[in-house]
């Protein structure tokens, strides 16, 4: 969540990339990509905001299948399959796993429940892609998970952003050793920078009152408590960098000769390896080369959320159970499927 994710604070204008220490993200505020400046300083992203601009939302007709075909779902399934190979590939070179996980959790987590209109409503719809909202404060260094799979959705033009974000990020927790997350497939793109969702819906790292805070984001969503914790043990993969978020530190022991690019703070010591050791360390607070932001420590402050990170804690598949469940719930949040069930891969 340093950078999933979380609703209250009105974030820094939209044209920085840089946070300040109180507007700071959750949820995997950094990863191994070394940083870009701009996002148009790359001739890559010139031509990825060139596609963008090309690409159209394909409205299509048919019954609902676990093996649809491209002509009745968003995306084609054979497509999907072959680009979670290469999502595979890339994390076994490039150790992106965090920030892989952080572009799906924030295209998602910008859904209002209380809004019915899609896209209006937010969530998992592929806007993320566009250069408005990857300059939310929220999103820093977001547009350098988009340089690493636009050559992918190159390749299989038959797949929608929407379904790439979460299966990159789904692949990148089951890569790290994490659940399989039960997925569906089917999301459609929204197509013009219009209809991107206004700054503002994403968690901050350090509000003044963390689990109200929290409560308002998730809520807003449609998320419960349990959830709430579940999605926060995401922490146990990647870094915070104080460049991009204002939070950590610049390097630790365990940071500083990377896998990827060095430095960042991370929550835990084997910070590429999903397991439940974020509970452990938050509740422990032994080492100070790991970060423990408010909304870390509040888990084990407020009594309803301690009841689940205490569990957690010491019961390493009672998290993956609880994990696998609230990812693809989140993964799902404000997308509209077609077919309208989606489908499975």
């Amino acid at each position: 969540m340093a950078s999933l994710t979380g609703a209250a604070s009105r974030l820094l204008p939209a044209a920085r990339f840089t946070v300040s220490r109180t507007t700071a993200r959750l949820y995997f505020s950094s990863s191994s990509v070394s940083p870009l400046k701009c996002p148009k300083s790359s001739p890559l992203l010139s031509h990825v905001f060139r596609y963008q601009k090309q690409s159209l939302v394909r409205v299509s007709s048919g019954s609902f299948s676990t093996v649809a075909s491209a002509k009745s779902a968003a995306s084609d399934p054979d497509q999907l399959k072959s680009a979670r190979e290469d999502i595979k590939e890339l994390l076994n070179t490039k150790f992106c796993h965090p920030i892989l996980v952080r572009l799906g959790w924030h295209d998602a987590g910008t859904y209002n429940k209380n809004i019915e209109e899609w896209p209006q409503r937010g969530g998992a719809n592929g806007s993320l892609r566009f250069e408005v909202e990857l300059k939310h404060g929220a999103n820093a260094g977001l547009v350098n998970a988009l340089k690493l799979l636009q050559p992918i959705k190159d390749k299989y033009s038959a797949v929608t952003y929407a379904d790439l974000f979460q299966l990159a990020s789904a692949t990148a927790i089951e890569e790290a050793g994490g659940p399989k997350i039960p997925m569906k497939y089917g999301r459609m793109d929204v197509s013009v920078p219009e209809q991107c969702p206004e700054e503002g819906r994403l968690p901050d790292a350090g509000p003044p009152s963390p689990a109200a805070h929290l409560r308002d984001v998730f809520y807003r969503m449609g998320l419960n408590d349990k959830e709430i914790v579940a999605l926060s043990g995401a922490h146990t993969l990647g870094r915070s960098r104080p460049e991009r978020s204002g939070w950590g530190k610049p390097e630790t022991k365990y940071t500083k000769d990377g896998p990827g690019a060095p430095g960042g703070q991370s929550w835990t010591v084997q910070w590429l390896k999903f397991d439940n050791s974020y509970f452990k360390d938050i509740k422990e607070r032994r080492d100070n080369d790991l970060l423990v932001l408010p909304t870390d420590a509040v888990l084990f402050e407020d009594p309803s959320f301690k009841e689940y990170a205490e569990k957690y804690a010491v019961d390493q598949d009672a998290f993956f159970k609880d994990y696998a469940e609230a990812h693809a719930s989140l993964s799902n949040l404000g997308a509209k499927f077609d077919p309208p069930q989606g489908f499975s891969i």
